[in-house]
């Protein structure tokens, strides 16, 4: 393609990468189900951020207790105000509507919302930390930072686990058990929502990974050079900690997918790999484990849109 459009694609692929989107004061409308904003959730951990709950239809404080399901890059979930290039995976209208059904059990979604620090928060600290310095320093960005960029992924679970878990539990009628503790995100919310239940096996039972960036890096000078042998050795170290820390089959269930279109063209040789080391761990396709490929689909919010009814109802099934 012409440079300039090339420079355009790039670009509009970082900020994907990077879950930024522009400033909206706009409020999500409630649509199904009704929301609940907690502005500026304080953190001894991570910097403060808001926190958008969203209650199923015919939410009751006094009935049957709640699953939860925790998802990062939460200003891309709910509103297309707030959302990546005003498009939002509308995740709560996909529940509503599997829960009507009967195919899901009703649930509560947690959404988080990112930051600046996104990449340093959703990147899994104990794999980035055992790279040799000189691959640390290039990994978040370009030009390299002398000494690298240090990791806030092992805080930033902190702060869901220690203090934004026990604050939802006590104010909404949830279920705080592990069973009923899902964790979901894509791109780098995908590295750290496996991370989280790899870290926290006995507080969550399930992680969805849609499009996982597995290469790790935010460089993209280097993620798109094929001869740059670095995007490989990040991923190979998420894999080896991975093959060490994932919990084996029997509590908990696993979900990944990609496309092949966009950044999402990077991701089958990676995600063969982790499917070797689910496997390896005793977990059934289909049955506590789902790995899919879906042609034609890119990168993006809308393309998570249309298919986020499958790990719900893989996660939430009656």
């Amino acid at each position: 393609m012409a440079q300039r459009g090339r420079v355009q694609v790039l670009a509009g692929l970082g900020l994907a990468l990077l879950g930024v989107s522009l400033p909206c004061r706009a409020q999500p409308a409630a649509g199904e189900g009704s929301f609940v904003v907690l502005d500026n959730f304080p953190s001894a951990q991570v910097a403060p951020r808001k926190v958008v709950v969203w209650l199923p239809p015919g939410y009751d404080p006094k009935g049957e207790r709640y699953p939860v399901l925790y998802m990062h890059d939460g200003q891309n979930l709910f509103d297309p105000a707030t959302a990546m290039g005003g498009q939002a995976w509308e995740v709560h209208k996909r529940l509503a509507a599997l829960a009507a059904t009967g195919a899901v059990r009703p649930a509560i979604i947690v959404g988080i919302a990112s930051t600046r620090d996104r990449a340093r928060e959703y990147a899994p600290a104990e794999a980035v930390e055992a790279l040799a310095p000189e691959l640390r320093a290039a990994l978040l960005g370009d030009p390299p930072t002398p000494g690298g960029l240090p990791t806030l992924s092992g805080q930033y679970l902190r702060f869901i686990v220690d203090e934004l878990k026990p604050a939802i539990d006590a104010r909404f009628h949830t279920s705080p058990e592990r069973a009923d503790t899902f964790i979901m995100g894509s791109s780098m919310g995908g590295l750290v929502s496996l991370y989280a239940l790899a870290r926290y096996p006995e507080v969550f039972a399930g992680a969805a990974c849609l499009s996982t960036h597995w290469p790790l890096t935010t460089n993209f000078n280097m993620l798109f050079d094929k001869e740059d042998p670095r995007p490989v050795r990040y991923a190979a170290a998420y894999f080896d900690w991975l093959a060490r820390k994932l919990p084996r089959a029997g509590r908990h269930k696993l979900y990944f997918d990609h496309g092949d279109a966009t950044l999402d063209a990077l991701y089958a040789p990676y995600q063969q790999q982790v499917d070797g080391i689910v496997r390896a761990k005793g977990y059934r396709a289909g049955v506590d484990w789902i790995s899919q490929v879906f042609p034609g689909a890119d990168h993006s919010e809308p393309a998570w849109r249309e298919r986020v009814e499958v790990p719900l109802r893989f996660l939430l099934s009656r």
